[in-house]
């Protein structure tokens, strides 16, 4: 089962947090707060914060940019996973990816119904992979994303948990991309 193996070194990571939404600030934003808590509590290293109004070609540029950035392993944005009008982050940062991470929005889900019930349906979280770079999407509420960090994330970036992380993968996200090329 799931385990932690003490004699693998902890490799930290560059995380970039952004926050979707219309009215909140760096002064007021829980969530972003919760997570940047949580990412920096564990030994990795924030590497960008921002939070950009429900706009499509915004969100969508922010998290390209940062995709980009050879710094920045990855990307975590919450807000803008519900069915107003106004959410509109999977759709702006769905386009991006080039591998879907489905089993991570399953086991969202779950750990969320334990908490919540079915108003989990009420999300639309989702994840990804672009430009070597992970992409997860969650939901605007502070608990959402402790869920989300403490449930999946924590040990999924964390190289030393067992049998298998993110982080060990990390290095060859990118490698479809060598193919062909003659590069390492």
């Amino acid at each position: 089962m799931n385990r932690i193996d003490e004699s693998r070194p902890f490799i930290p990571v560059g995380i970039a947090v952004l926050t979707v939404s219309d009215t909140r600030t760096l002064d007021d934003d829980r969530s972003g707060d919760t997570l940047v808590s949580r990412i920096t509590e564990a030994g990795h290293v924030l590497k960008g914060r921002a939070i950009v109004p429900d706009d499509k070609g915004q969100i969508a540029a922010q998290v390209k940019a940062w995709s980009e950035d050879d710094n920045i392993d990855v990307v975590i944005t919450t807000g803008g996973t519900g069915f107003t009008g106004r959410d509109v982050t999977p759709q702006a940062i769905e386009p991006l990816f080039e591998k879907r991470m489905e089993g991570f929005s399953a086991v969202f889900h779950r750990i969320s119904y334990d908490k919540i019930g079915t108003s989990t349906i009420q999300s639309r979280a989702t994840a990804g992979v672009a430009n070597a770079t992970y992409i997860f999407v969650l939901p605007g509420s502070p608990g959402a994303c402790k869920d989300a960090w403490d449930g999946i994330l924590k040990p999924q970036l964390d190289y030393r948990h067992m049998p298998c992380n993110f982080i060990e993968i990390l290095p060859r996200l990118d490698e479809h991309l060598k193919r062909g090329t003659g590069k390492a």
